[in-house]
């Protein structure tokens, strides 16, 4: 799933316009990126952690060469899956998905609105292709020929 898809599934699955829901992803984004890039592990409930990996300046080689190469320290992220993901992950059934709670707007007059999710589509399905049974066609007996068996080619001597 990319992101234009994740958009479309976060708005589809709450009522939020295209726009809101990408906004909301954003913010989200942007608030895991600040979190993880002052040092802090940016909890989700039932979803994960994510924390800032440092990493150690090294020596490494070079592949080709195999010459000794130098590597810089460097920062990273990780992601620890919580308790709740890992078992979604693990379970043989589908992932039992709670209904997407209504989303409160404040409409332009200033009444506040209630916007009901979107009824999903039934995902399109193929009808099965006819299956079109062609009679085989009959096995034909052949009787093997006996083979013909010539007699060796003799040559005729003249006799004077």
């Amino acid at each position: 799933m990319n992101r234009t898809e994740l958009v479309d599934a976060v708005s589809t699955d709450t009522g939020l316009t295209r726009q809101h829901a990408e906004a909301a992803l954003e913010a989200i984004v942007y608030e895991v990126t600040a979190g993880v890039r002052g040092g802090n592990p940016v909890r989700i409930t039932g979803f994960g952690t994510f924390k800032l990996r440092e990493r150690k300046a090294r020596r490494g080689r070079n592949p080709q060469t195999g010459a000794p190469v130098k590597v810089k320290a460097s920062k990273g992220i990780g992601f620890t899956p919580g308790v709740k993901l890992k078992a979604d992950l693990n379970s043989r059934g589908a992932i039992a998905k709670p209904a997407p709670a209504p989303v409160a707007r404040v409409a332009a007059s200033g009444t506040t609105v209630v916007a009901k999710p979107l009824a999903k589509k039934a995902p399109a399905t193929r009808a099965p292709a006819k299956k079109v049974v062609a009679a085989a066609p009959a096995k034909t007996v052949t009787a093997r020929k006996a083979a013909v068996v010539k007699a060796p080619a003799t040559r005729a001597t003249k006799r004077a």
